[in-house]
């Protein structure tokens, strides 16, 4: 399915008012997990500035030891502190990697601002080499205001 033709599937899943903040962004990762071939994990992880950690949010795809990402260790952790997307071809190129699964070989993070700050973070995991384009990179862009939009009003 095309990125277009998901972007009215996540604004409906933003807008159910029906479920929880979790329930949605869980909602989320099953549509783009499911529609999209090469997003083989997808989730969310979200900041906590104090103690400079990220916490595991919903996912779905293979479960994952990492549930706290000291800020600055692996991609999501460099996303943290650098407040731009992060796009790895090759996870094995990678020196400051995380391995989630050696299934994996690519990954793309892309923060999620609200009111200017860095709050969190979409991951996604590929079991293909470099599969992530530009148009990767705008959709998740996409999903990103969406979610902050819905975590604003929370």
């Amino acid at each position: 399915m095309s990125f277009e033709a998901l972007k009215p599937q996540v604004e409906n899943i933003i807008s159910n008012t029906k479920k929880t903040v979790d329930e949605r962004l869980l909602n989320i990762c099953e549509l783009l997990e499911s529609h999209i071939a090469h997003y083989n994990w997808v989730g969310f992880y979200f900041s906590n500035k104090q103690k400079e950690v990220l916490h595991l949010g919903p996912y779905v795809g293979a479960p994952t030891d990492h549930t706290v990402i000291p800020f600055g260790k692996g991609i999501c952790g460099q996303v943290a502190l650098s407040n731009e997307n992060f796009v790895v071809p090759d996870v094995a190129a990678q020196d400051n990697y995380i391995a989630c699964s050696i299934t994996v070989k690519s990954e793309i993070v892309v923060p999620i601002f609200v009111n200017g700050e860095n709050i969190g973070q979409i991951d996604i995991d590929s079991n293909t080499r470099d599969p992530f384009t530009t148009a990767d990179e705008r959709f998740l862009e996409f999903v990103t205001k969406q979610v902050a939009q819905l975590l604003s009003k929370n």
